[in-house]
């Protein structure tokens, strides 16, 4: 697995870790930071930060290309990979669409639903297609 991959698993666990305790979005990341058991790396609390600084909008741009799923209904782990994947595709310049594609749904066949890696693979693809077209 590589550095990357594994500081976005590690940023999907601070976000989902965070939604679980109803904390604030990234609520857990100064916790996790600072627990010697727990590496959290730099790329890791760039894509929290980043993921927090921007949730409405990615939240809202989920929202609207979401068919028949609201973000409520979406499974916790499906609804912060997609803020994560869509954060990348829209805010990241060094990583490929197709990259943040691909490693959002490889963590959805890893750790949610069946139907969840072409759910992610769908709307985060529909993203990068209307990429052009999102105002920040």
């Amino acid at each position: 697995m590589s550095a990357r991959t594994k500081s976005r698993k590690r940023a999907l666990d601070i976000l989902f870790e965070s939604e679980l305790q109803s904390l604030p979005p990234g609520g857990t990341l100064a916790d996790r930071i600072g627990d010697a058991e727990y590496p959290v790396n730099e790329y890791a609390v760039s894509l929290v930060e980043g993921v927090v600084g921007h949730r409405d909008r990615l939240d809202e741009i989920i929202t609207e290309n979401a068919v028949d799923w609201t973000l409520e209904r979406m499974p916790a782990v499906d609804r912060n990979l997609l803020r994560i994947g869509a954060y990348e595709i829209l805010y990241v310049d060094d990583v490929p669409d197709a990259v943040a594609v691909s490693e959002a749904v490889g963590l959805a066949r890893e750790l949610s639903t069946d139907e969840s890696p072409s759910f992610v693979n769908g709307l985060l693809s529909r993203i990068v297609e209307l990429k052009p077209t999102l105002s920040s």
